[in-house]
């Protein structure tokens, strides 16, 4: 099979400077690809800043004979992203695609979360996503060509406890990947999002790597998510609207389904106490396409 390269193409990464991110960043580098190392360097909680881990990024894609340049801006602020964006056209005079992946964790029981805790995790995940992305669509609408990779979470799924803002903002993304994707069609622009699988500063929160064992930190490298999302970012990827979740070496999709249901002219209550079973049903459900309903 012919390798996936990236020369002559320039790709935003956002939160690049840690995790995951660097893990996309270093990769789309050894592929040709210039890179913008964006990263606001804050901790945990999205406080503070400092631009050393987009600089140590940019340090070891040079060292490796990469092309990067860092930008220590916040997505969640307007002129922070547009200045990302700005960023890619001025050092490398074009925009090829762009990795949303920045963001923070801060996790708590719902009864415990705050609106302000909801608002900051709106703000990174949510905001910052669709201001990067907002800045980057002019440039693809002008080409004719752009891919968006958006980072989402199985945290939609409601798999876990505590997850309850952080998923929430999670899901506002993959809606947001749904519907420009949808617009994008025509455009010649593709949007797409991974689920990550990886141990990373966010998902430990807090912990000791050594408490979760050598054996597993192996396994749940950030660089078994990279290849990932680099294919979402390649020009050959056809995709479109997609999350696929990564991690571990495994990849596979999450895609809402419609189910048959049922249908009749006038409708009570007891009808669907009554056909629950076949309501609920994903026998011979179908997977809705971009830009159009299913029934």
């Amino acid at each position: 099979m012919t390798e996936v390269r990236f020369d002559g193409r320039a790709v935003v990464v956002t939160g690049a400077g840690r995790g995951i991110g660097r893990s996309h960043a270093l990769l789309l580098a050894a592929r040709g690809a210039k890179v913008v190392v964006a990263d606001y360097g804050g901790g945990l909680d999205g406080t503070g800043s400092s631009s050393d881990p987009a600089d140590e990024v940019v340090k070891e894609i040079d060292a490796q004979g990469g092309e990067a340049i860092a930008c220590c801006a916040s997505v969640a602020d307007e002129d922070g992203a547009a200045s990302i964006i700005d960023t890619a056209i001025e050092s490398f005079g074009r925009l090829d695609a762009v990795i949303n992946n920045a963001g923070i964790s801060d996790k708590h029981l719902f009864q415990d979360l705050s609106p302000e805790h909801f608002g900051r995790m709106l703000a990174v995940h949510f905001l910052g996503t669709m201001l990067v992305t907002k800045f980057a669509w002019p440039h693809f609408v002008d080409v004719g060509f752009g891919r968006i990779v958006n980072t989402t979470s199985e945290g939609i799924l409601g798999a876990q406890t505590e997850l309850t803002s952080y998923g929430s903002a999670k899901g506002a993304v993959w809606a947001f990947t749904r519907n420009i994707a949808a617009e994008g069609v025509e455009l010649g622009i593709r949007a797409n999002a991974v689920a990550p699988r990886a141990l990373t500063r966010l998902s430990l929160d807090g912990r000791d790597p050594s408490e979760v064992g050598d054996s597993l930190l192996a396994r749940m490298d950030p660089d078994l998510v990279a290849p990932v999302a680099a294919y979402l970012a390649h020009e050959s990827c056809t995709l479109n609207g997609e999350v696929l979740v990564a991690g571990g070496g495994d990849v596979f999709r999450i895609t809402p389904v419609v189910t048959q249901g049922i249908s009749m002219d006038r409708l009570a209550i007891e009808d669907v106490a009554e056909h629950l079973d076949a309501i609920m049903s994903t026998d011979d459900a179908k997977v809705p396409p971009i830009g159009t309903y299913v029934r």
